[in-house]
């Protein structure tokens, strides 16, 4: 399968990902202004909100990861790679997709750490009792999925680096490196 091909896989399935989770938010903002606006009108409030944000916010800003790790919309600083020249540049965007693989792993595994111990414990929010274990499981399973995204980043740039070619992702992402054949 050619590389660009499966990044467009790739990347539509994070698209989708991302939009399913930006909706999330967009019900959570309607809720809070709602509610908000219950407050002052004396009109029924939603019980339990912050319970439910409890369990939306963590969903909410995962699923927003591997779409910016694939498209490389994280901030970047480019000024080096570019003052050494566009092989310099791959090499340095090398070094800096792993960096990024090393983190993303530990956070990962914090994740599942952390989804474990709620597990175990049978957390739940406070008010209403939702048990928190299923959602930080999927939370979780989004976090994980970055690291074979974000290794996929790597090999792009680690086989542009070494071959002096365009990186496979790279028509996904907005960085202005033109690497010569």
């Amino acid at each position: 399968m050619e590389p660009t091909t499966t990044a467009s896989k790739i990347d539509s399935v994070t698209q989708t990902v991302a939009l399913i989770g930006f909706i999330g938010l967009m019900v959570a903002a309607m809720l809070i202004f709602y509610d908000g606006g219950a407050r002052y009108l004396n009109a029924p409030r939603i019980h339990g909100l912050k319970d439910y944000g409890e369990v939306v916010y963590p969903l909410v800003i995962a699923s927003c990861f591997p779409a910016g790790l694939l498209r490389q919309t994280n901030v970047t600083v480019r000024v080096l790679g570019k003052l050494g020249g566009q092989r310099f540049h791959a090499w340095l965007e090398t070094f800096a997709a792993l960096i990024v693989l090393a983190f993303f792993s530990v956070l990962a595994w914090q994740f599942f750490k952390l989804t474990g111990k709620y597990a175990d414990a049978g957390r739940t929010t406070r008010t209403i009792g939702i048990s928190l274990s299923p959602y930080w499981s999927i939370t979780t399973v989004i976090m994980a999925t970055c690291v074979p995204i974000q290794f996929y980043v790597f090999i792009n740039w680690l086989q542009a680096a070494i071959t002096n070619k365009h990186a496979g992702h790279e028509g996904l992402s907005h960085s202005e490196i033109e690497i010569e054949n």
